[in-house]
């Protein structure tokens, strides 16, 4: 017998979950799968194993659960939810409570009710079965993570100071009771909004924790909650529809939902007619390049799953531009995460029919770091990255928006001024100047590299990092 135990990371909603398994008995069990569930059917087959559980540690609210997918693809399997702090669901799983145990070959689960982020919070701790009460990791869910905790305030500023409280006996009376030797796998890293500044290491263990982990060093839970509510990042606007979305029970949709290829014409019109809102996946120097006349560009890397979210409504279908049709499916993959199904069309053969064809195009300038600097006086400088990272440093004289704040802000910009805008990267920007484009900005720039150029750049900065 060997034990099987491997990590799924879902890159840009930073998502981790786990296949464990014997593959003596041949059997295995799935934890917090998402969306898209060809990735766990095929590596468990790869490791002999038939799965024949799928637990979830929570209603997730970042993205949409894979567990009725999954189950609906495999005859053996069942779900397993926490059936404690008042979970009501709308199908039908098994409920999990507060010291329940499952064994897979040698290795045996033990449920632990651990609430905070959210009230039916459940961690699972792995034990060898001949030693059952002295386990070798624990499966945190969003309870603890590497370097951070999960953050209390998503179920609304009521129950927030409720929760933090729960989070801060968990924290204390559960994880810091663990022997430092147990290995922690938390369903997330960074780059997720579920906790503020998750470390990029993907596990841990309890003593590094207990070391170095700022929410692990609180001796009330006063300070603890001020804390909490203090570093935790904005809100993404779809948690509260995932929440929702996950409880009722995701819709099983069988395979990758198809989307209708239109040629250039076909497309235009369904355009027109508002078929759905337009979106470009491509990078932002194509972009800016040439677009279609009001196309909001997210781009096609795995962080497109949390800015749709953030930014289209699952209710209205997308009329889709990619950079390649090959990259059809790969973008699908990315809407569907978080909860975007519902496809009007794409544009088959891409920008390039769409040229051919003779059709409008927009264009978007690209403006380099030290070209903002130097002429950033006569400019209409807007940054749009987090709270958090403006109170880090900017570009002396800029305008502060947060991307999501920006449709219902931009009556605070001058739609005259030449425009330049930058993120942390530049991916943000470009959203942001495909939403002020339609919007009367004429003289209108993205900044490539953006902060990060602007740094690695030695150019000055004004704030917390500068002067």
């Amino acid at each position: 017998m060997s034990l099987v135990f491997k990590t799924i990371q879902t890159e840009g909603i930073a998502e981790l979950s786990y296949l464990l398994g014997d593959d003596d008995e041949g059997i295995g069990a799935i934890f917090d799968p998402r969306a898209d569930v060809d990735v766990y059917v095929d590596m468990a087959r790869e490791a002999g194993l038939a799965i024949t559980h799928i637990f979830e540690t929570h209603i997730h609210a970042d993205l949409v659960s894979g567990s009725r997918e999954l189950c609906a693809r495999l005859e053996s399997a069942r779900i397993y939810t926490s059936g404690e702090g008042g979970a009501k669901y709308g199908f039908a799983p098994e409920k999990v409570r507060d010291g329940d145990r499952f064994t897979f070959g040698e290795v045996l689960i033990t449920a632990r009710h651990t609430p905070g982020h959210t009230p039916e919070h459940i961690s699972y701790l792995l034990a060898e079965a001949d030693h059952p009460d002295e386990p070798w990791a624990v499966l945190t869910g969003d309870s603890l993570f590497v370097s951070s905790a999960g953050r209390p305030d998503l179920l609304g500023d009521k129950h927030t100071k409720r929760l933090a409280g729960q989070q801060f006996h968990t924290l204390r009376d559960f994880y810091l009771n663990l022997p430092d030797h147990v290995m922690i796998y938390p369903n997330h890293g960074a780059g997720s909004p579920c906790g503020a500044d998750i470390s990029a290491r993907l596990s841990s263990t309890i003593g590094y924790e207990r070391k170095f982990n700022k929410f692990l060093q609180f001796a009330d839970a006063k300070s603890f909650t001020d804390y909490a509510i203090k570093t935790a990042p904005p809100v993404p606007k779809y948690y509260p529809v995932m929440k929702r979305l996950n409880a009722k029970g995701p819709e099983i949709i069988g395979n990758l939902p198809r989307v209708q290829a239109l040629p250039p014409k076909a497309f235009k019109e369904a355009i027109d007619k508002k078929a759905g809102v337009l979106v470009d996946t491509r990078t932002m120097l194509a972009f800016g390049g040439g677009h279609i006349p009001g196309a909001l560009n997210i781009g096609g890397s795995p962080i497109l799953s949390i800015w749709a979210g953030w930014l289209l409504d699952p209710d209205e279908p997308i009329l889709l531009v990619v950079e390649s049709d090959d990259d059809l499916q790969k973008m699908v993959r990315f809407f569907i995460r978080t909860g975007y199904s519902k496809f009007a069309g794409y544009l088959v053969g891409g920008m390039k029919a769409w040229d051919a064809a003779g059709l409008p195009l927009e264009t978007i300038g690209q403006m380099s770091v030290h070209e903002l600097n130097e002429r950033k006086a006569s400019l209409q400088v807007l940054d749009v990255r987090s709270p958090g990272e403006w109170k880090k440093g900017r570009v002396a004289g800029a305008h502060h928006i947060f991307l999501p704040e920006l449709r219902k802000r931009i009556g605070e910009l001058d739609r005259v001024k030449p425009t330049a805008v930058y993120c942390g990267s530049g991916y943000r920007a470009s959203i942001a100047t495909s939403i002020l484009k339609p919007e009367g900005f004429r003289e209108l720039w993205n900044v490539p590299g953006s902060w990060e150029a602007w740094k690695k750049a030695k150019l000055p900065v004004e704030g917390a990092d500068g002067e």
